[in-house]
């Protein structure tokens, strides 16, 4: 959230009084009276009482309209200051100020500058103005029912002849990509993959291996938005895209708590083994709170480009709860299954009272080289470069992630040339690579997530049939439409006989239950994928290990004490005070519960017995 540093003026005597002489008497022109004084004291009691009573809002009603709501946003904003970005991102246009030198300084004011002093209003005024000026309107958020198939766009093309580079206009196909069932099911495929051990990420940065980027971008349906050409292909473009969803689950986990480091391998805690068990929907929700709060990751880092983010840079960046908290609260506005252009909702957030920083000092940031390329020179830090990137970042690679937007993109290549001017650039074909997402369409998931709605109904899977499941008990895929995930999840439950086929083994699915797996997961998802009903003896098959796994239950760890009489354990096993700590095993023997263990010694020393340590 935006907050003031600005200097305060309490009164309108004392903001008059720190004006020159010069200044005081360019403002007479806007007041009804002939009288010209030239001395500092006469001007100030002669322009004051027109800045009070009936006075002042007969002045306010010659403001043109723009001027009027100039005024008016102050008279209701947070402090005293004219905010002239959030201004012209909520109208399109700033008021009318009058003649402004080159450094920004009012030279010859307009009506304007009998209630802003440099852009300041004085507190008094300010008080006086809400009795009778209306409030601003809220900003408001443009959508869309339907998005362009193609955009165009200005590409560089090579010119064999003058051997030199031209842009000319192509139609860019746009990519849509429905987020909402993909991240019910890439949840568990993550999940289990991680509990296959083949999961590797840095014990500094927590960051994933590039071989585990690889893996993991397999298993997610539909795989990552982008795909980089090999490195050895002779290829245009030479700066690649990189990994967005695999790196995004790989820190997802962990900072909500399904995964942590074990050696150089992530590993399931205890709520991911649950959450293996659970509807998707309700772990993806929490998930998103735990990143709300998360200090694992400043997403900004992601813009690999901008450098200068560690070390002395990294004391001036802003804290990353405090941006995601705004981008949050701005999302409250997008309705349900309604397309918003990035663009529109970047306007959004600077009109509204949801703009954030991203640094407080952009000297520290640069590109290619911290002295010509900083980031500090004025123009070279627009909004878009800065704290654009990093909603662009946290919507494409996050929210997106979670099912909580659809997403509508290009290639990041020559996407933006927002920062094409700046030192060190040339080379770049984009800032981020996240450049190329356009359009955002928040789901029902995340609204859910957002807490913007207490329940969530997940829509009908469309499942495509691609498997055949046969009276032998072996499951054979048909075609090739069989995604790594469902590869990954039959190999959890059964034994692979060939490179289509499978086997229900009992061996394999007792160990699968042993390890906290669920079989009615794997009937639900031979249902889903077999065009036909399961063979009765498919059916039978499951029931009877069903029937096994639940005829078993793990009460727990325990300790196992012998006696030498029978005598004593039949009176330890029924005596009032050691009876509800034990139980007999036999006829020499007692069982107690690691759990009651200390009670249980407790109660037997007043038996008058003890049992020696070990």
């Amino acid at each position: 959230m935006p907050y003031s540093k600005d200097p305060i003026i309490a009164t309108v005597a004392e903001a008059l009084n720190q004006q020159t002489v010069d200044y005081l008497r360019r403002l007479l022109p806007h007041l009804p009276t002939t009288e010209r004084p030239t001395r500092k004291a006469e001007l100030v009691a002669l322009i004051q009482p027109y800045l009070q009573g009936k006075e002042l809002k007969a002045q306010w009603e010659k403001l043109d309209p723009l001027q009027q709501t100039a005024v008016s946003e102050v008279v209701y904003s947070l402090d005293s200051h004219f905010d002239a970005a959030q201004f012209q991102a909520k109208y399109g246009q700033l008021p009318n100020w009058g003649a402004v030198n080159a450094y920004g300084t009012l030279q010859n004011p307009s009506r304007l500058g009998l209630f802003f002093f440099d852009y300041l209003m004085p507190e008094d005024l300010q008080k006086r103005l809400s009795a009778f000026v209306p409030p601003p309107a809220q900003a408001k958020l443009k959508t869309e029912d339907e998005i362009p198939k193609t955009i165009q766009q200005e590409q560089p093309v090579i010119d064999y002849n003058s051997r030199t580079f031209k842009t000319q206009v192509v139609d860019v196909s746009v990519e849509q990509r429905l987020m909402e069932r993909a991240a019910q099911q890439d949840l568990l495929a993550v999940l289990r993959l991680i509990d296959t051990g083949k999961v590797s990420v840095s014990d500094k940065t927590r960051f994933p291996s590039a071989a585990t980027l690889k893996t993991m971008t397999a298993i997610l349906s539909g795989g990552d938005y982008y795909t980089d050409p090999p490195p050895e292909e002779d290829n245009f473009y030479d700066q690649p895209i990189g990994f967005i969803r695999a790196f995004a689950w790989s820190m997802l986990v962990q900072a909500g708590g399904l995964a942590e480091l074990s050696g150089k391998k992530l590993r399931l805690t205890k709520a991911g083994q649950k959450a293996l068990t659970l509807a998707p929907p309700k772990t993806l929700h929490t998930l998103w709170q735990k990143w709300r709060k998360t200090k694992l990751l400043d997403e900004f880092r992601r813009i690999d480009q901008i450098k200068g983010q560690t070390g002395k840079g990294k004391r001036s960046l802003t804290a990353v709860v405090g941006r995601r908290e705004a981008i949050t609260m701005a999302l409250y506005a997008c309705p349900v299954n309604h397309w918003i252009q990035v663009d529109e909702f970047f306007r959004y957030i600077q009109a509204s009272d949801y703009d954030f920083e991203v640094t407080r000092n952009p000297w520290d940031l640069y590109i290619c080289e911290a002295g010509y390329g900083s980031l500090g020179y004025l123009g070279y830090h627009d909004w878009s470069m800065l704290q654009g990137r990093y909603v662009l970042c946290l919507l494409f690679e996050y929210a997106a992630t979670l099912g909580m937007v659809d997403v509508a993109y290009i290639s990041p290549r020559e996407a933006r040339s927002d920062y094409c001017n700046n030192w060190g650039t040339d080379d770049l074909e984009f800032l981020s690579r996240y450049d190329g997402l356009l359009y955002f369409r928040l789901t029902p998931l995340g609204a859910y997530c957002l807490e913007l709605t207490d329940h969530y109904t997940p829509a009908s899977p469309e499942v495509q049939p691609v498997l055949r499941v046969l009276p032998n008990l072996e499951i054979a895929a048909m075609g090739e439409s069989l995604t790594a995930a469902d590869v990954l999840l039959l190999e959890l439950y059964t034994q692979k006989v060939s490179d289509a086929v499978w086997r229900l083994e009992p061996t394999k699915l007792l160990k699968a239950v042993a390890e906290g797996y669920r079989l009615q997961e794997l009937e639900d998802f031979l249902v889903a994928r077999s065009p036909e009903p399961l063979p009765q003896t498919v059916e039978q098959f499951l029931a009877d290990v069903k029937s096994r796994t639940g005829s078993l239950q793990d009460l727990g760890t325990a300790r196992l004490i012998e006696c030498n009489d029978p005598a004593i354990a039949l009176l330890i096993a029924n005596d009032s005070r050691t009876k509800k700590y034990c139980f007999l095993a036999g006829e020499r023997r007692l069982v107690v519960p690691l759990e009651s263990e200390t009670r249980f010694h407790r109660a037997l020393q007043k038996l008058g017995y003890s049992v020696p340590k070990p």
